[in-house]
């Protein structure tokens, strides 16, 4: 329901973009259906019918629309990171399908996709993690990992003893800022708050309870959203992104656009992390301020090169496309 590519905040849309265009530049022809002011340059272009998800009657309107693109393009696989429910009508014609998650998953819509998409579909996950909750469901999964452009990510070498740690990420509290600033006083650290803050609801009772008051004290700065050259800088100048989360994260595509720019990740153990943070070569897993103060305390002893070169080596976007790549032909010719 964001355009692809995204303006400002949009990870998926990211990831479809940076395939697409990884694609098309060995070789392959490539329609994208997605919201209708997406400006990605493919070889057809789609538009949803509907940007709600609250009603059947959108639902079924934009499955309508997906089966009408498929019988436009005949494409030889169709690759869904959007809604399981909009491939139902192409699920029925046996066309090959890859259905892709970047969020918990698993259940009974998982459980009847499999067994009408039987070999012609596929799943894929952002982490072994995410393919772990799905298999119960039944299907076929592969972990694909998310990517970063990584020539969009400057490596620097070294920073400051004094580099401010960041925080980049929304400012819920599901993402832990309020436990980013404790560890970032506690160890005497400046500490820059990067990203957007709910409008409404209990989010932002959250922002003006656990936020708003530290901002301006302690060298805790809030600097809103970041575009791409912003976050490139941010990162790069940063001792350690600091994002002590609270939810089972499905990927977490900032750890490793941190990684690419030589950063050390500090981090909870929680979902998808432990298969991202190298504990004492990338980064460090806490669980607690206490065990963050300790981990401030040993960024020195971290390579900053080490990171760039396992970023490079397990998320970089000619990898991830190849993989997807072999699932397209295996499904092609099964």
């Amino acid at each position: 329901m964001i355009p692809v590519p995204p303006i400002g905040y949009g990870g998926i849309e990211r990831i479809v973009d940076a395939l697409l265009r990884q694609c098309r530049a060995t070789g392959h022809q490539v329609a994208l259906l997605a919201h209708p002011d997406s400006t990605a340059a493919a070889d057809q272009r789609f538009a949803w019918p509907s940007l709600r998800t609250d009603s059947v009657k959108a639902t079924w309107r934009n499955a309508l629309a997906l089966r009408r693109a498929v019988r436009a393009f005949r494409p030889d696989v169709v690759h869904s990171f959007s809604r399981l429910a909009y491939l139902l009508p192409v699920l029925l014609t046996r066309q090959p399908v890859v259905m892709s998650y970047q969020r918990h998953t698993g259940g009974r819509q998982v459980a009847i996709a499999a067994r009408l998409g039987g070999r012609h579909l596929r799943f894929t996950g952002c982490s072994e993690f995410i393919c772990r909750m799905g298999r119960p469901a039944g299907g076929h999964w592969t972990a694909v990992p998310n990517f970063v452009e990584l020539n969009k990510f400057t490596f620097v070498h070294r920073v400051p003893a004094d580099a401010p740690l960041v925080f980049l990420s929304r400012l819920d509290d599901t993402k832990g800022a309020d436990t980013a600033i404790a560890i970032a006083r506690a160890a005497g650290r400046h500490l820059l708050l990067a990203g957007n803050r709910a409008a409404s609801g209990l989010q932002r009772v959250y922002f003006d309870r656990e936020i708003a008051p530290a901002l301006g004290h302690d060298g805790i700065e809030w600097v809103g959203e970041v575009d791409n050259v912003r976050k490139n800088a941010l990162l790069g100048t940063a001792a350690a992104l600091l994002v002590p989360i609270r939810w089972d994260e499905p990927f977490g595509i900032v750890f490793a656009e941190a990684l690419a720019c030589g950063t050390p990740v500090i981090t909870c153990p929680r979902g998808a992390t432990l298969e991202i943070v190298k504990p004492g070569e990338t980064g460090f897993l806490i669980d607690s301020v206490t065990a963050g103060v300790a981990a401030v305390a040993r960024l020195p002893t971290l390579d900053r090169r080490a990171c760039r070169d396992d970023a490079e080596r397990r998320f970089g976007l000619p990898a991830a496309t190849q993989r997807y790549l072999e699932i397209y032909s295996a499904l092609a010719n099964s």
